[in-house]
This record gives C-alpha cells, structure tokens and sequence, in this order.
C-alpha cells in the first residue's frame, strides 16, 4: 500500500472510530434510538438518524479531529412521509415488527389509541416511536398518520379507556348487532357521545361504534382513581393467567415476560419500559443475598446469564412476586411458579437464573405515571 492509500485508510478508521465512540454515547440502544451512520473510503457520511444533537456532536468530533467529511445523512422523520409524521394506532391490537415485513421478528405490540412518532417508510410500512421510546416498524394497516393539527385534535380530545380483558364495539347501541372491532383492555378511543348504556365513539381513522359504558370509563376518570398498591397489581395479574406467551406480546391477545409485567403495571397507571434488560434499570434494588424475605408483592425478579470471565451478564427474563415464595410470569402461559424447593410449582430453573430483584412501589426510577400527567 503507497503512502496516500495509507493515510486514506488511516483516516477511514479513525473516522470509523469517532463514529462509533458518537453512537455509543448517544445511541448505546438501538431499539430506542437511530444511528446508522457510515463513512466510505472518501469520507462520505451516508445513513439516518433522528437525533439532531448526535449528528452536530459526530460532525464536530471530525471537524475537531481535521477529518474531512462530506454530511448526506438524513434526518428523520423522513422528507417522504411530508407532514403526516404523527400517528395514532387505529386497531385494537397492532403487531410493531424489527424489519419492515410481515415474517419479520415481533418486536412488540400497540393498543389502539396510541400516539406514535412516525419516522421512516418502506413501502407499505412504517418506522415509528412508541410513547416508552421503543421503534420498529407497523404496516400501512395499524396506524391512522396524521399531521400535526389532526394529531393534537385527537389527543386533545375526551377519550374513553376499555377495561374488559376482550369485547367488541358495535355500529349501533346493540350488543347483539354488526360489530365495528374487536377491543382489548387498554385500548383508547375518542368520546363523541353518551347513549344510555353505551358511550358513542370514534376510532383514529374516523369510524364511529358504540362501546358499553360498563366496560369502560372516561379516560381521565380512570386516571384521576388510580391507586397503585400491592394487592391491585396482584389481583390485575391474576386476571391473566392462562394467557399463551407470545414473543413480543404486551396485550391480552398474548404476551411475552416482559410484556406481561408492562400489562401489569399499564392497566395500574404505571408505564414501565419495554423489555426486561430495560426494566431491570428501574426502580430500587432489593437485598435477597440471604434469600426471598425481604420480596414485597410487585417487585420484579429479573433472570438470565450471569456475568462471566470475558462475558457480560444477560437478562432474559423477567417476573413478579406475588408473595408465599411465589412469583407470576409469562413463560409458555401466564403462571404462577414457586422458588420453594418444597412446592408442587417449584421452578428449579428460573431459580438457578435468577439476577436480581428491582422494587417500584416508592421508587418510579425508570417510570412514567400516568397520573403525574392529568
């Protein structure tokens, strides 16, 4: 190699190096954050990112560095999707996939009525940004985009919350009649109008039902009566058992363990994050080095692989204790497993994996209420 190729792949590298160093600061989790940025052997910056801040700091780190670059990044929300770069999920149920295509990985799940961030298309699919942060990708047929007047319109309107585990809204005030959508508890949808019995509402894309008041509340309302305590976040767990574990499941349609214990905690007021390597930085830690009594009913017990000699620790699962030595958790159903080697439940294996426990209830470290937002 000549003196010039030399320094040409001297400067590539130290120009990969900066770019890397930028992404790990800003970007350390790709599942919350856009930073795919590259250099070609002219220096040319190619990729997207949706953070502003990341791009001007790599920019300035080569400027620092005398490295010449040539800025095609592009910034999302991309120019394509025009004003429309808000969103509102418009079924009850809708599958969020880690690639834009339908045999793609289910990264996870969003309930209708959702806001989203619309950042990027592919064709018929959608990259957007859950309210917990977390972006994959929805096809065309799970959100209603919108632009910024229509989206502030829809969240500034009343809504109602549905708190059935399932059930259905209808064209007419009839619960015998056509059914408009099947419902889920958690799914949220714009009052229009109180008839009897039934609440008048109208979905993200315009269609109207009727839905019965005794499966649902006026959202504020149902905000403004939470009180999150051991014994509810217990008792809304129990209301799941039986459910079968779906890989990136967060609703009653199926859920997968960290899913389950984001259900929990939702359906109280309380928004955790999404998976449980990210639920494990929440809340305070509780002791257990001498065992299980210190465990308070709604601490989450996190398991996976310990750390090793040239191996970093890995949480792949995650629980929640529900006391008697006994903890809830999405593994091929929701059940109730057992850490007493005496029990008919015990579970040896989880207990083998177990981590850690993070206690919530008196520490919202990595929590969003919902009550703090009225």
């Amino acid at each position: 190699m000549g003196l010039t190729g030399l320094a040409l792949a001297q400067s590539n590298t130290s120009m990969q190096d900066i770019i890397d160093e930028v992404r790990q600061q800003y970007a350390p989790d790709r599942r919350v954050a856009v930073f795919q940025i590259e250099a070609d052997d002219k220096g040319v910056l190619t990729g997207k990112t949706n953070l502003p801040e990341a791009k001007q700091a790599l920019l300035a780190r080569l400027q620092k560095a005398k490295l010449t670059a040539e800025d095609r990044i592009e910034m999302l929300p991309a120019e394509v999707l025009g004003e429309e770069i808000y969103g509102v999920v418009r079924v009850s149920v809708a599958n969020i996939r880690s690639q834009p295509r339908n045999a793609a990985e289910l990264a996870t799940q969003a309930l209708l009525g959702m806001p989203l961030k619309v950042l990027d298309k592919d064709q018929g699919w959608y990259l957007v940004q859950t309210p917990d942060q977390y972006i994959a990708w929805i096809d065309w047929g799970g959100l209603q985009r919108m632009n910024k007047a229509a989206f502030d319109a829809w969240t500034q309107s009343e809504k109602v919350i549905y708190l059935r585990p399932y059930g259905f809204s209808y064209e007419a005030a009839d619960a015998d009649g056509q059914t408009v959508s099947d419902l889920v508890a958690g799914d949220v949808l714009k009052l229009k109008a109180e008839a009897g019995e039934y609440f008048q509402v109208e979905y993200p894309d315009g269609r109207t039902a009727y839905i019965l008041r005794s499966e649902a509340k006026r959202y504020h309302d149902w905000v403004a009566s939470l009180s999150i305590s051991e014994d509810k976040l217990v008792n809304t767990a129990k209301r799941m058992m039986g459910i079968p574990y779906l890989w990136g499941g967060t609703s009653y349609k199926g859920m997968d363990c960290s899913g389950f214990t984001k259900t929990i905690y939702y359906l109280n007021g309380w928004v955790l994050p999404r998976d449980a390597s990210q639920q494990v930085h929440s809340g305070e830690l509780v002791d257990t080095a001498a065992g299980f009594s210190n465990l308070r009913p709604g601490d989450l017990l996190f398991f996976g692989t310990r750390a090793g000699e040239g191996t970093s620790e890995k949480v792949t699962h995650v629980g929640m204790w529900i006391g008697n030595n006994e903890f809830i958790h999405a593994s091929g159903q929701i059940r109730i497993s057992s850490l007493n080697p005496n029990a008919p439940n015990y579970d040896e294996f989880e207990l083998n994996r177990f981590l850690r426990a993070k206690r919530l209830l008196g520490n919202q470290k990595g929590v969003t209420n919902l009550k703090e937002g009225q």
